[in-house]
């Protein structure tokens, strides 16, 4: 079972480059939208309107932050597991495909993921 990783290490890189999109693009969607909010919200002039406005828009920016950082903080939190001496070197085949889809994810295993 050790090397459960290794065998699916082309699973664990999708997820990782699906979590790289997703930690790159929401917060990007995000605070666009908190910026079409503020224009709109300045276009019409209203004071009331800009300071709701303006305290969404900081709102929105720490929840893009969060989702950023999310990754990381469950890569640290799961570290602690990695630091059992029999799960240690499968771990760190899943955490690099994971968390470094494009160069720390060796990919070169050949054979089926199930046996028979």
């Amino acid at each position: 079972m050790n090397d459960f990783c290794y065998r699916t290490a082309n699973i664990w890189q999708l997820v990782g480059y699906v979590i790289l999109v997703i930690k790159i693009v929401v917060p990007i969607i995000i605070i666009f939208l908190g910026i079409i909010d503020l224009a709109k919200a300045v276009i019409s002039s209203d004071d009331k309107a800009i300071s709701k406005s303006a305290m969404s828009m900081v709102k929105k920016m720490a929840v893009a932050i969060v989702i950023f950082f999310i990754p990381t903080l469950v890569d640290f939190c799961f570290s602690f597991i990695g630091g059992f001496s029999s799960v240690r070197g499968d771990y760190l085949k899943c955490s690099g495909c994971l968390t470094h889809p494009n160069d720390k994810c060796d990919t070169s295993y050949k054979g089926t993921i199930f046996k028979h």
